[in-house]
């Protein structure tokens, strides 16, 4: 398994930076084994630590090597649209792939709802965890982050629970963005804010504390993905979408906070 910037990935093959999977080790280089088929898989930032474990299932079952691209869902489509050589897609939020649908970007049958997203509130030890939403317009928390709501979903949806909250007027002078939910919670990990939130499905191996939000302050999070026009094997394609969405996927992003379709 290979994880690829999405800064350096466009229509050329990025330099990956190898993982050493989804349990919070250290990353570190190491020599990828030779593999006759290979997957390039764009995934939203909230799938990172499920991924980082699924993947690695994936790959020892076909002997395929499958290279991560991860970042917010609206900036991975938008280089799907400009022709990045990726195989799959797979979107925050469903949106994005009916768009692709439409304009004939996906292989036609492989539009699969495969996770609800759930949104949850991120503090550091030292802070003291909001009961409800509206405590972070307290005073203490003089730094909240989301993620960009012009294209991370999860960004929308924090933007949306703060609002029905009534509390985003108080705070958004406060709210300092990162390109995605991952960018977010680094702010928080790192001391640039008091608060993140953030997707619930990137909570393993953080010392914190994580406050569910109420699923009733923002519209449901339905992540879809699909194969791309443009993939180079669709049939091994077929296969990971399949492996998503089974047992074995299914397990995975249950236990990483993920509500099921």
């Amino acid at each position: 398994m290979q994880i690829a910037p999405l800064s350096r990935f466009g229509l050329r093959a990025a330099a990956a930076v190898a993982c050493a999977g989804a349990l919070g080790l250290s990353l570190g280089w190491r020599r990828s084994p030779p593999a006759t088929r290979e997957l390039r898989v764009a995934a939203a930032a909230d799938l990172r630590v499920a991924f980082g474990e699924m993947v690695a299932a994936f790959e020892r079952a076909e002997g395929a090597r499958v290279v991560l691209v991860f970042g917010s869902t609206g900036l991975l489509a938008r280089q799907v649209r400009q022709g990045a050589p990726f195989d799959l897609l797979f979107a925050a939020n469903e949106s994005y792939i009916a768009d692709l649908e439409r304009q004939g970007g996906t292989l036609p049958g492989t539009r699969t709802l495969y996770a609800v997203g759930r949104l949850a509130v991120y503090t550091p030890n030292g802070m003291r965890p909001p009961r409800r939403l509206a405590d972070l317009a307290g005073r203490e928390h003089r730094r909240i982050a989301i993620a960009n709501p012009d294209h991370a979903p999860y960004g929308a949806a924090a933007r949306e629970a703060l609002q029905r909250a009534g509390i985003w007027h108080a705070v958004e002078p406060r709210v300092v963005y990162g390109e995605n939910v991952q960018q977010a919670l680094q702010h928080a990990l790192t001391g640039n804010a008091t608060a993140a939130v953030v997707a619930l499905s990137l909570r393993a191996g953080q010392a914190g504390r994580w406050t569910r939000v109420p699923e009733g302050l923002h519209q449901p999070i339905l992540q879809a993905a699909a194969a791309l026009r443009q993939s180079r094997d669709p049939e091994l394609a077929r296969r990971f979408l399949r492996f998503v969405v089974g047992p074995a996927g299914r397990d995975v992003l249950q236990r990483c906070g993920f509500g099921l379709p």
